[in-house]
């Protein structure tokens, strides 16, 4: 179904796509971002206790629940910018490939 609302998306006119007709789709997609997201965050927590030296036991599982907290307001507002700057075809295809691509990164930035 995903891939047919896809294919179905790709004849869309820019305008079209610009008023948030794609929005389902990333909504749909909301739980993965969030994981990603969530582990970005993880992976920064543990890389910045890395840099001060720490003993790393106590605090292995320290970053889990914040990370996974703000993973969710973080997403709704990534899908909200993403649908306001017209730019949904793009990052929707590039959280099916997995990565963080142009159209995602000028989302990022606003």
């Amino acid at each position: 179904m995903v891939f047919t609302f896809l294919a179905f998306s790709l004849m869309l006119s820019g305008a079209a796509v610009q008023a948030g007709l794609l929005q389902p789709l990333l909504q749909m997609m909301r739980p993965k971002l969030e994981r990603e997201l969530a582990d970005q965050c993880q992976a920064l927590a543990k890389q910045a206790l890395q840099g001060a030296e720490l003993d790393l036991e106590p605090f292995s599982s320290m970053g889990e629940q914040p990370c996974q907290a703000i993973a969710k307001p973080v997403s709704t507002c990534l899908i909200r910018e993403t649908s306001r700057s017209g730019r949904e075809l793009g990052v929707i295809s590039e959280l099916l490939s997995g990565r963080i691509g142009d159209d995602a990164e000028v989302v990022i930035k606003r």
